[in-house]
């Protein structure tokens, strides 16, 4: 089977700056298996997979899948897939706003060009670390309980545990261990009066550093938001560490927090399975 494919650069500044997507559309004729046997060889941190909808209040349904798992929702994989589908000519129902149908339920997606921003959904769980969590962590990010300003779960879809250190300096200056069998955490820490961002984040897993991660810097807008140290509307800064540059808009409109930034096709051509 032939299926259209792209390549899709999320929370771009400049080109190859953000988080790259791979997304294979007309995928309804692949099996799980095959879908999981792409994401390994495309080998990005997700690729996606545009089906039909199984409910007529949305325009498409997408699987998230990495090289290891699937997840019932992620950020930049949403974003990307939604700039995929309207490159394939898709017409949303509502305009101005596309709905995506996947394991977490049914996510908004605005359109503003090419900035895209989804509304975030709620965490499936919140609340302070266990202590056991917080010290294989802090162990992992070679840090002390003193540098810790707060924590919590961040989990909406990929599991996120929030670390807020000190600045973003702190942030930037983490070195993580390389044994760090499990860890998914992400580090926020506010940035100096006059950068272009109020905050700077990253993301590290057990074996890599995500470049721009849509689903954590969600939950991290609905935790700083939570606690008032933001306001409706700030930029974050993330990828830094990893020769990216990416930028997050969020924007709390008193209902949802939308997470958005410049979705860009990089790449587009077709895909044999």
């Amino acid at each position: 089977m032939r299926h259209p494919f792209f390549e899709i650069d999320v929370f771009a500044t400049t080109a190859f700056s953000g988080n790259p997507l791979a997304v294979v559309a007309e995928a309804d004729g692949l099996t799980t298996e095959q879908m999981r046997a792409i994401a390994s060889w495309t080998n990005f941190s997700e690729t996606t997979f545009l089906l039909r909808p199984t409910t007529p209040e949305a325009d498409y349904r997408v699987r998230i899948m990495t090289p290891f798992e699937e997840f019932p929702f992620a950020g930049h994989p949403t974003l990307g897939t939604a700039r995929a589908w309207l490159d394939l000519d898709g017409q949303p129902r509502t305009p101005g706003v596309v709905v995506q149908e996947c394991g977490a339920g049914l996510v908004p997606v605005r359109v503003a060009d090419d900035e895209l921003s989804f509304a975030t959904p709620p965490c499936l769980r919140t609340g302070p670390l266990p202590d056991d969590e917080l010290a294989e962590l802090l162990r992992v990010l070679d840090l002390s309980p003193q540098d810790v300003v707060a924590h919590a779960w961040g989990d909406n879809g990929p599991g996120w545990r929030m670390v807020q250190l000190s600045s973003a300096e702190a942030v930037r200056a983490v070195r993580p261990r390389a044994d760090r069998a499990d860890a998914k955490v992400g580090l926020v820490g506010l940035e100096e009066p006059g950068r272009d961002a109020a905050y700077e984040v990253r993301a590290i897993t057990d074996d890599r550093e995500d470049p721009v991660t849509g689903s954590l810097n969600g939950a991290v807008a609905q935790w700083l938001r939570e606690r008032g140290l933001v306001g409706s509307t700030y930029v974050a800064a993330q990828g830094g560490q990893v020769g990216r540059a990416g930028r997050v808009r969020i924007h709390d409109d008193g209902s949802d927090i939308w997470v958005g930034g410049r979705v860009v096709t990089r790449v587009r051509g077709a895909i044999e399975s």
